[in-house]
């Protein structure tokens, strides 16, 4: 049960955490990890096979690359053109909103980038990774030309960094390393900040709120006035979105929307 002063903090963030639908949406497919799309399409990710449901739940069309392996991330942040990671060819697929091919496939390792292990979309078509071998992020224009570099981040911030999740939103980048928190960086690569959530397996970011799952809860974080609030979610999900006054909650045969 949430404090009085909570409940007035989740009006302010979410538009009311207290909007769940006495008839939720289910999509009923099995999955690893599901994403949205600022329209609320979703988008669920299961081995090698990425399936796009329209915002009403009815299915729309797939993909799959049988040669690239499974899909390690999809960032569908414009659903124009979404960015699809294979770290195990490192190679970065980007489709349009039919789910075909959109440009050609980028090759991490023809590009001299071998180690990445995280890749994300940023403005203008352009992308990020985060290069392991190099500790460094690094942002390439749409002709996959280098444009923005951080140099080696263990050197300029003087720390152990084990990042596991890249995103941008709103001209700055976030790396997030589960043991220290989210490094914030401008768009072109300068360390902004740190935000002190640490644990954290990913999270999305709209204006100065983080969103995040907090064992069976959906959490927010303003990291500009530093207070936080939580709704707890039954059924132990294993992923959970906010998105367009919604929460999504990811199962194994899954994907519940209220």
């Amino acid at each position: 049960m949430f404090k009085p002063f909570k409940i007035v903090f989740i009006v302010v963030l979410f538009s009311s955490f207290a909007f769940v639908s006495d008839k939720p949406l289910i999509i009923k497919t099995k999955l690893d990890y599901f994403t949205t799309d600022n329209i609320g399409n979703i988008y669920t990710i299961k081995d090698d096979e990425l399936v796009k449901y329209l915002p009403n739940g009815k299915f729309f069309v797939r993909y799959s690359n049988l040669k690239l392996g499974n899909i390690t991330s999809v960032d569908a942040s414009n659903p124009l053109k979404i960015l699809l990671y294979y770290r195990d060819f490192e190679q970065v697929v980007f489709l349009d909103n039919q789910l075909s091919l959109n440009s050609d496939v980028v090759s991490l390792q023809d590009l001299g980038y071998e180690q990445t292990d995280l890749v994300c979309a940023s403005t203008n078509n352009s992308f990020w990774i985060y290069n392991k071998q190099n500790n460094e992020l690094i942002r390439f224009n749409e002709s996959s030309k280098k444009v923005a570099a951080t140099g080696n981040l263990k050197q300029v911030l003087q720390a152990n960094l084990n990042p596991n999740f890249l995103t941008e939103h709103n001209g700055y980048v976030f790396l997030n390393c589960p043991e220290t928190g989210i490094y914030v960086f401008d768009i072109f690569g300068t360390f902004n900040k740190i935000i002190a959530l640490k644990n954290l397996k990913n999270f999305q970011v709209n204006e100065t709120i983080v969103y995040y799952k907090k064992d069976s809860s959906m959490c927010s974080y303003n990291f500009k006035t530093f207070e936080d609030a939580c709704k707890h979610i039954p059924n132990k999900p294993l992923q959970i979105m906010y998105n367009k006054q919604k929460i999504y909650c990811g199962y194994k045969d899954s994907v519940v929307v209220n």
